[in-house]
């Protein structure tokens, strides 16, 4: 095992991946050394490569401040994962995380997200610029706004995002702005005040804010507001277990996020394509198609168990009726003249840039971006329609 991994890490060495202390370096039998760049590529001393997907562009640097762990993931260009455990996730060109990370499976984080020390990751969606700060709990989470890095979305330091119920499930997926208007990277940022938490299946506005040490338990869908939670009420009353208070709300804020997801897979199966170049190849586009299917059917399933116990159905009959809309629905590209047209103009955009995702889609016309945007609501609202109405 020993030899057969110091015959890759020789191999990844002599294509020009730069091994300080190769010895202490461990690269699984299933690796393939060929979807690993030697250019500017950097593994340093006690880290673990793993996976037959695993795939690491030019300029990355891997375990600088910490040993870690790599298990099939597809990591971009000049990308930084400082330390910890990273496992079936994509991190696309100049994202990065600090030490103590605990990334887990279909985690997206796209081009220059940060992401600071000590945070724990699973399922979540982090769109352009967006940043966590440290000790952070974020799993179950679809996060945009912002519009560059100077003015991004934000999560404070000691942030909680709560996405386990005392009835045990999670069907708890939070969703901070949207998808068909995130994209286009021009809405205003969210900003989740450091030791706060917020409350799974929630849905913010884009422009919210949340003050430091507020507990955020409700959908606030006016964009621009500051909330402000806590104060001195306190109380003691009794609790049934398996008493859903609100589950009309539970169920169709999982709907709204399903839905989104929904656009962001036609995104990444439409959009992202037009971008395929050396610093973006078709093996990572396959990873964001790989993870926004693990999200769609982590979603689906936690949302099923979640209907099951509410119905307390044990012949699954009133999720058998919402289970149609949810598979019929999952591959709809929606408007089909709305997606043609606005991938003209994406096209004529990323030709002008050079294929530079960012800039390309930040330089397009309002009037472009509205039609993508009109574009992705309608698979969101199609699919919103078809479900929501079989959801009693």
């Amino acid at each position: 095992m020993k030899n057969r991994s110091l015959s890759k890490i020789k191999k990844l060495m002599d294509k020009g991946v730069k091994c300080y202390n190769p010895a202490s370096v461990e690269i699984g039998d299933d690796v393939d050394v060929g979807r690993i760049s030697g250019e500017g590529v950097v593994i340093h001393s006690g880290c673990k490569i793993f996976g037959s997907s695993t795939l690491i562009l030019n300029n990355s640097k891997i375990g600088y401040e910490a040993p870690v762990t790599v298990d099939n993931c597809q990591i971009g260009p000049w990308v930084e994962l400082k330390g910890g455990f990273f496992s079936k996730s994509v991190f696309l060109k100049h994202s990065s995380i600090g030490s103590g990370a605990h990334v887990r499976e279909g985690t997206i984080l796209e081009e220059k997200t940060r992401v600071a020390h000590t945070v724990g990751l699973k399922q979540t969606i982090l769109f352009p610029y967006v940043t966590l700060g440290s000790l952070i709990n974020f799993c179950d989470c679809l996060m945009s706004g912002g519009t560059g890095v100077k003015n991004h979305s934000e999560v404070g330091s000691s942030y909680i995002h709560f996405n386990y119920t005392p009835n045990q499930d999670k069907a708890t997926p939070s969703l901070l702005g949207d998808v068909p208007n995130g994209v286009m990277l021009n809405k205003n940022p969210i900003f989740l005040g450091g030791q706060g938490g917020l409350v799974g299946p929630c849905r913010l506005a884009f422009g919210t804010v949340t003050a430091a040490g507020s507990i955020c338990r409700k959908d606030e869908l006016k964009e621009q507001r500051l909330i402000i939670e806590g104060g001195e009420k306190s109380g003691n009353i009794p609790f049934k277990s398996l008493r859903y208070q609100n589950s009309k709300r539970i169920i169709t804020n999982n709907l709204i996020y399903i839905g989104n997801l929904f656009a962001l897979k036609q995104w990444y199966y439409n959009v992202r394509p037009v971008f395929i170049s050396h610093e973006f190849p078709e093996s990572l586009l396959e990873g964001l198609k790989n993870k926004i299917s693990i999200a769609i059917d982590e979603r689906i399933k936690r949302l099923k168990e979640l209907y099951i116990k509410i119905f307390n159905s044990d012949q699954n009959e009133k999720w058998s009726e919402l289970e149609k809309p949810l598979t019929e629905n999952i591959d709809y590209q929606g408007d089909v003249f709305l997606r043609d047209l606005f991938l003209e103009k994406i096209s004529l955009a990323a030709e002008k840039h050079d294929n530079d995702y960012l800039l390309a889609i930040k330089s397009l016309k309002p009037r472009d971006s509205e039609t993508g945007t009109e574009w992705l609501s309608g698979i969101v609202d199609n699919f919103c329609t078809n479900t929501l109405k079989n959801c009693k």
